[in-house]
């Protein structure tokens, strides 16, 4: 239907994950109408994001201009516990808890044999290289609870039992405000495996 280089910024955007076809031309009418010079802060933007955004060397975090990210830069950082997660995107969302004040390793993935994602393909050599180099005392499995990042985090807990450091795995359940009757087997399960003791007191009131 359309032809020359809005067909080829169509096919482009639509390229993008989370992006069909109709998404796509939309954007792309939208970058059409938009002022030259927002759509050139727009290019520039990507092509400064590409050439200066790099990955950590010691966690393999987003990092910028080739040195380290601000966590491994972070002298306050407690250098003996390690959380391990698939993704850069992970480590936003850990620390929006600000529960976490340790360290973190990202892998890149999750294994999954049916796409070719087997342990060369994720930094699971340079996790083992750490523990054996770095005062780590625990390592927290952090993967997502589905069925790659069980397997990963499986895995990756039969590699670390020949080491000394402790290994835990994040807990799973029902989310606040969830409803019971929209919960999977396997949520459910978890979340009564991870159930938490009561203690109710002389006094009528109840503690955690």
């Amino acid at each position: 239907m359309y032809t020359g280089p809005l067909r080829s910024l169509i096919d482009e955007l639509g390229r993008m994950p989370g992006i069909g076809p109709k998404s796509a031309q939309r954007i792309a009418f939208y970058l059409l109408k938009a002022p030259l010079e927002d759509v050139t802060r727009l290019s520039n933007a990507i092509v400064v994001m590409k050439e200066r955004t790099t990955l950590c060397s010691i966690c393999f975090n987003i990092s910028e201009g080739g040195g380290l990210c601000d966590v491994c830069d972070d002298a306050q950082r407690d250098g003996s516990i390690l959380c391990i997660v698939e993704d850069p995107r992970d480590i936003v969302a850990v620390e929006r808890t600000h529960r976490f004040k340790g360290r973190y390793h990202v892998l890149h993935g999750a294994l999954n044999p049916l796409e070719g994602v087997g342990p060369d393909q994720l930094k699971i050599a340079e996790l083992m290289e750490r523990v054996g180099n770095e005062p780590i005392a625990e390592v927290i499995l952090c993967t997502n609870p589905n069925l790659e990042g069980e397997a990963t985090a499986m895995y990756l807990a039969k590699l670390l039992s020949r080491t000394d450091v402790s290994v835990t795995r994040i807990a799973s359940g029902l989310p606040v405000g969830g409803d019971l009757e929209y919960a999977d087997e396997l949520t459910l399960g978890r979340a009564l495996d991870g159930r938490t003791d009561l203690t109710t007191v002389r006094d009528g009131s109840t503690t955690i």
